[in-house]
Order: structure tokens, then sequence, then C-alpha cells
């Protein structure tokens, strides 16, 4: 992706919308985190860091990502992530569906229907 210049034609026939789940092709195959699995592998990555396997500094763009997750994650372990993946992986969504869903943590399905696009 780093190697890679795009280019955003507006008003094209393929132009990128969220809204519609057109996310581009570097999108089509990829794995999207909802924001307590990045916790989980956030905080692995510094518990590394304290037993000193992992000896990269800690940069203050990663102590602000870590604050965050810590406070918007809505599952903190891992058996909970796990388990809210499979149950979200056995309908027929989309990465960025279940991503959603298990960030907003919606009251009931109309409202995750009016929140996540399909």
């Amino acid at each position: 992706m780093a190697g890679k210049k795009r280019h955003i034609i507006r008003g094209g026939p393929d132009q990128e919308d969220a809204s519609t789940l057109k996310l581009g092709e570097e999108f089509s195959t990829a794995q999207c985190l909802y924001i307590s699995e990045v916790r989980i592998i956030l905080e692995a990555q510094e518990d590394s860091k304290e037993n000193g396997t992992d000896t990269r500094p800690r940069t203050n763009v990663m102590s602000k990502t870590v604050d965050y997750v810590r406070t918007f994650s809505k599952f903190n372990n891992i058996e909970a992530v796990r388990e809210v993946r499979q149950v979200l992986a056995k309908d027929n969504m989309s990465q960025y569906e279940v991503a959603q869903l298990a960030n907003l943590c919606c009251e009931d399905a109309e409202e995750a229907k009016a929140l996540v696009p399909r």
C-alpha cells in the first residue's frame, strides 16, 4: 500500500463512498478490526515492552491511541472480543459492517440499520 499511488477521480463511476461500502480496492480483502480488538493488540504489545521483548520506544501517537481504545472499548477481555466476532460473523455482513456494529453496540436492529450503511 505504501508504494501505490492513488488517484481519486471526482464524480467518476468508481468513486469511493463509505455510506455505500465502496471503500476502494485496498479494502476489498482487508480485515476490519473493532476498537476492542485493537485494544487487545496494543495491550499485548505493551506487555511485550514491559517484558523486554519489544524495545521500540513508545511514541506520543501510540500513547494517545492506547488511551483512546481504552476509553471507547466496549469489551475488556479476549473471550468477549472473540465471542462478539463469532456472533457477528454468522450473518452475511462485510468486515466493515461487523466492525461498526461491534463498535456501536446498538440497542436494536432499527438503530443498527440507521447507523451502518448496507
